[in-house]
């Protein structure tokens, strides 16, 4: 079993991996605004619940496979290059793309660490890991970016800003 739990946690490390390159993209193409700001501060911490993965990786005896985490990086930069609307210029849709894959992202890292604590039983065999905290600010990233993904999702789609 615990082969299985190797390939899913380099599985997961790949898609966080891809998830922190998307937070520090999307920070950079709003800096400057409150929702750069925000950004920045979720960019930040997915960059640490990425080595705090890693870290618990390290302590279970499991490697990183650099051709997953290499392709993940590879995807997100594969994914800059989709059309947006606008042939130079950021759209209302790439930053409600951004936001609505950060979501995801991080709705999922909150099963993530749920998983890791609950069903691979990992709250027993790594103590001193505070899993509820993790959950906990992943719902803070979380709740966060809701009302700037809302805010964008009505401009990209309808052309109004509830502002």
């Amino acid at each position: 079993m615990d082969d299985f739990l190797g390939i899913y946690l380099r599985d997961q490390l790949a898609m966080g991996v891809a998830w922190r390159e998307l937070a520090r993209r999307a920070s950079r193409n709003n800096r400057g605004t409150d929702l750069g700001e925000v950004l920045a501060g979720v960019a930040t911490a997915i960059a640490e619940d990425v080595e705090a993965f890693r870290d618990v990786m390290r302590r279970l005896g499991v490697r990183t496979d650099p051709v997953k985490t290499g392709l993940a990086l590879v995807g997100e930069r594969v994914g800059r290059l989709k059309p947006n609307g606008r042939l130079l210029s950021y759209s209302p849709l790439s930053r409600f793309e951004e936001l609505e894959f950060l979501a995801m992202g991080i709705d999922g890292k909150k099963q993530l660490w749920a998983t890791l604590r609950d069903l691979a039983g990992l709250a027993a065999r790594l103590p001193d890991v505070d899993f509820d905290h993790l959950i906990e600010r992943a719902a803070r990233q979380r709740a966060d970016l809701e009302p700037f993904r809302a805010r964008a999702g009505l401009v990209a789609f309808t052309d109004r800003d509830p502002r």
